[in-house]
């Protein structure tokens, strides 16, 4: 729906500061892991050494023995419907009968301390029957390799949600064991245009397992309240999403389980719901309140990491910078359960220039290693440094500028994308524009030693149904009822958007919650950029009802038509007549008293947006690589975003330097390194290097506001486009600096070494 906007916005594009802001800043927040609950028992895990095993037998004495240890679980003993299912599906992250991954639990120990409970897991001895692993992706796609999970008509309905977008064509020829899924997308005649182009570049470009690096690790409690219904107090960004797995697993309906969504320390898509599950399962078979904390280790071995990938990709253009032809292939290491993103990195592999002729094709594989997970922009990182690194080379060969064949080629508003979709309206076109005047002082700009890098990318946009309520309370401010999850500031904006509405000056006058499940109004989850665009629209829906119902309760006391009305600081008046005033504390007890002859000032709103309004991106990179230890210092990074219209440019600006901050992660530091039996020795931040504050380039975010038609006052996705070309437009830096290109990330001084030799 296109929403109307009141003229002039008197809220919406100011720079506010967020709501939660005094709470965080002074260390008020309370985590899942403050909560204190009267009995509770702590959770520590077993976990398997073995990548692939099956579990002989697990001896519990010693550990039941343990003073303070209360109980020794493994899945064979949790009060589940279909425990063989739960694990199957990751609803339970516990093995059974066999250990698919180093790391995965096999038991829980619940004690009354956490030292209990460490000391309880040391004393459980489990015996396993190590069986060979498949570890390496490519030796793991081979039709003679270990099994790693047998397929189930589960499998194949689950495979099709992982398709991530329509048009491209299933493969029909027998797949190896480990081949998950299989897509392709194709265009034209792509090897003809290959053999007829001017010229051509051919490269295999990989990328790491990545760690979303969130400062909470996972966490969730769990108890059974005095009717016995399962409360669950989690750090999710799906609280409807959890509750609804905890009650499939449990066999219990939706009435019977209660979710908390908790403040999150962090998630960028590893928290939609992981350990929940487990932890009601565990309160549930002791009937006493359990939480469970990962431990670091814990997390980066057993959590849900984003997926390595191989890009083995051939790109041809003619001599006047025109793009004719991409050919890749796309392969995704999904870890032991299928689920990551190869097919949307195909499809997006291919989408953000006019190729006239493409074929790619994507295979996801499932190795002896941690399932993945989700991480910010999920595939895009990796779709993007392939793409975008081919790109830069290409147009380097053909001795053109990086910038104007880009803008020749880029997508359009109408193309066709590969999956055979028209590309809504986008704002790239503009952003490159934008972002020319600053790669050319870049260039100016760089001494010896330096290159400048420039790379697009963008994020179609997750869409979702949600709904708000608004009420009027008794001192006339608002409060808004949500049920998304505040992950980024989010009901900040929300709270921004509920304000302009309404008719208030200040965003002060509304206060935004999310409540628990049983309270809440439906929303979907917190992710893909898609909390603003689709709870956005509901929010400003419930806030005009609200305002709607105040103008009517106040004509009808002031004997005048809503068209006369106004409101000006917190009172409605008669344009025109100053005396003539109700305040809304008046209107809240002409409406919510005893006796009172109106309706109570109640706003419900609700949104169904299936038409998506993509984010799109440029990034300028400037660094200078270290001659003599070939140490890649990135020193400037600038992000020109097409933000459709910036509800809060602080909270905004704020997304975009959290994004590219990972970006420039994802370029020169980290990695999750598995060793040849598929244990993870990367698997704490003592090994595993996030960058830290002084080895941040000073980052500069550009706004383009090309707003949507959709999006709430034309705002367009935010937070998922900063991230995705960190690794291409750094790695372009590094070849300009060194005239060498790197394609494998991290770009780590070893690697740039070897580009040179």
């Amino acid at each position: 729906m296109a929403v109307q906007e009141q003229a002039p916005l008197r809220l919406v594009g100011k720079r506010l500061r967020r709501a939660d802001s005094p709470e965080r800043l002074t260390g008020q927040v309370r985590y899942t892991g403050d909560l204190v609950l009267p009995g509770l028992l702590h959770g520590r895990l077993v976990r398997s050494p073995h990548a692939s095993a099956r579990i002989v037998s697990v001896d519990k004495a010693q550990a039941e023995a343990t003073p303070g240890v209360v109980a020794v679980l493994t899945a064979e003993d949790l009060p589940v419907r279909d425990i063989r299912a739960a694990v199957d599906n990751r609803s339970i992250v516990m093995a059974f009968e066999r250990a698919t991954y180093v790391g995965q639990p096999v038991a829980v120990v619940l004690a009354e301390s956490e030292a209990a409970a460490e000391d309880g897991a040391e004393g459980v001895e489990v015996e396993y029957e190590p069986l060979p692993p498949a570890i390496d992706p490519l030796d793991a796609m081979r039709p003679d390799a270990p099994v790693v999970r047998m397929h189930t008509a589960e499998d194949e309905e689950e495979l099709g949600m992982h398709g991530a977008a329509a048009g491209g064509s299933q493969q029909e020829e027998p797949q190896a064991p480990n081949v998950a899924s299989h897509q392709r997308y194709q265009r034209g005649d792509a090897d003809k245009a290959l053999a007829e182009a001017d010229v051509v570049v051919a490269r295999e470009y990989r990328t790491p397992w990545v760690h979303q690096s969130y400062l909470e690790p996972q966490v969730c409690a769990a108890t059974i309240d005095a009717l016995g219904n399962v409360v669950v107090y989690a750090c999710t960004q799906a609280m409807f999403r959890t509750r609804d797995t905890v009650a499939a697993v449990l066999g219990k309906s939706p009435s019977q389980v209660r979710v908390y969504a908790m403040p999150v320390g962090g998630g960028f898509g590893g928290k939609f719901g992981l350990i929940e599950p487990l932890v009601a399962a565990c309160a549930v078979a002791v009937n006493r309140p359990v939480r469970l904390s990962f431990t670091r280790i814990e997390d980066f071995s057993a959590a849900s990491p984003a997926p390595s990938s191989i890009f083995r990709v051939t790109a041809g253009a003619r001599k006047d910078g025109t793009f004719t032809a991409l050919k890749g292939e796309v392969i995704f290491d999904a870890g032991s359960k299928p689920g990551a993103p190869a097919a949307h990195a195909a499809l997006c592999l291919g989408v953000f220039y006019r190729w006239q002729n493409l074929d790619i094709d994507a295979t996801e594989v499932v190795t002896h290693k941690t399932p993945t997970g989700a991480y910010r922009a999920p595939g895009l990182p990796q779709a993007i440094f392939a793409c975008e690194s081919l790109v830069d080379e290409l147009i380097a060969r053909l001795g053109m500028d990086q910038i104007e064949v880009r803008k020749k080629n880029a997508s359009r508003g109408g193309d066709i994308r590969p999956d055979g979709t028209p590309w809504p309206p986008i704002g790239l076109l503009q952003c490159l524009e934008r972002a020319e005047p600053i790669y050319r002082a870049e260039l100016a700009a760089a001494g010896p030693h330096e290159g400048v890098g420039v790379a697009l990318g963008g994020w179609f946009g997750g869409t979702e149904p949600a709904s708000a309520l608004c009420r009027l309370e008794s001192d006339g401010t608002l409060k808004v009822a949500v049920g998304s999850v505040d992950l980024t500031g989010t009901n900040s904006g929300l709270q921004v958007i509920a304000a302009e509405a309404f008719g208030f000056e200040s965003a002060d006058q509304v206060r935004v919650s999310t409540v628990d499940t049983d309270a809440a109004p439906y929303a979907g989850a917190t992710g893909g950029s898609k909390t603003i665009y689709t709870m956005g629209p509901a929010v400003l829906k419930a806030a005009q009802e609200a305002r709607e119902r105040v103008l009517n309760i106040a004509a009808a006391e002031m004997e005048t038509s809503v068209q006369d009305l106004e409101m000006v600081n917190g009172e409605v008046r008669v344009k025109g007549v100053p005396g003539k005033v109700k305040t809304l504390r008046d209107i809240y007890r002409l409406s919510a008293s005893f006796g009172a002859k109106y309706e109570p000032v109640l706003g419900k709103g609700e949104s169904a947006i299936t038409q998506r309004s993509p984010g799109t991106g440029v990034h300028i990179a400037r660094v200078r690589v270290d001659p003599e230890t070939f140490r890649v210092e990135p020193l400037r990074y600038v992000v020109v975003q097409d933000v459709g219209r910036a509800i809060n440019p602080a909270t905004v600006e704020e997304q975009i330097h959290g994004g590219g901050a990972q970006g420039v992660g994802w370029a020169v530091y980290e990695e999750i390194v598995h060793d040849e039996s598929g244990t993870p020795i990367t698997a704490s931040f003592m090994d595993y290097t996030v960058p830290k504050a002084r080895q941040m380039p000073e980052l500069e975010a550009v706004l383009v506001e090309v707003p949507s038609p959709i999006g709430p006052y034309g705002a367009k996705p935010v937070g998922e486009p900063p991230v995705i070309p960190g690794g291409a437009v750094i790695a372009n830096a590094v070849a300009a600096a060194v005239g060498a290109r790197v394609t494998e990330l991290p770009l780590t001084p070893e690697r740039v070494r070897r580009a040179l030799l």
